[in-house]
């Protein structure tokens, strides 16, 4: 449960520094049978897919290592049914990872733009 607490903080700690990037954020936990993306969010007409990953220690990696090949696959297969089901499927796209640490009240990203490729 307290990861399940700590995902959720951090996504809408994601969002919050999205929308001061300048990010319009469409939609979140956008979820189909094949799988979920966190945020798909428009960067000045670039179609963006967000993994959120937050951590509170090293300890078992770095957040973005936990987005491995298989879950890669997973959120392409569901920004492709994303793109199918609202017409989008010539937008500009990419696939970004957002890093959230969390250390006690501090709190900081590292966003990993194009991240892996479809």
């Amino acid at each position: 449960m307290r990861n399940k607490i700590l995902g959720d903080q951090g996504e809408s700690y994601a969002a919050q520094y999205l929308l001061r990037k300048g990010y319009r954020i469409l939609t979140r936990n956008y979820r189909t049978k094949v799988g979920e993306i966190d945020i798909i969010a428009d960067d000045h007409g670039t179609l963006v897919f967000i993994e959120v990953k937050t951590r509170s220690s090293l300890r078992y990696g770095t957040p973005a290592e936990a987005v491995h090949y298989r879950k890669q696959q997973k959120i392409i297969q569901t920004a492709y049914w994303y793109l199918r089901m609202n017409h989008m499927e010539n937008s500009f796209c990419r696939f970004d990872i957002l890093e959230i640490y969390a250390a006690g009240s501090d709190w900081s990203v590292y966003h990993i733009k194009n991240a892996f490729e479809a």
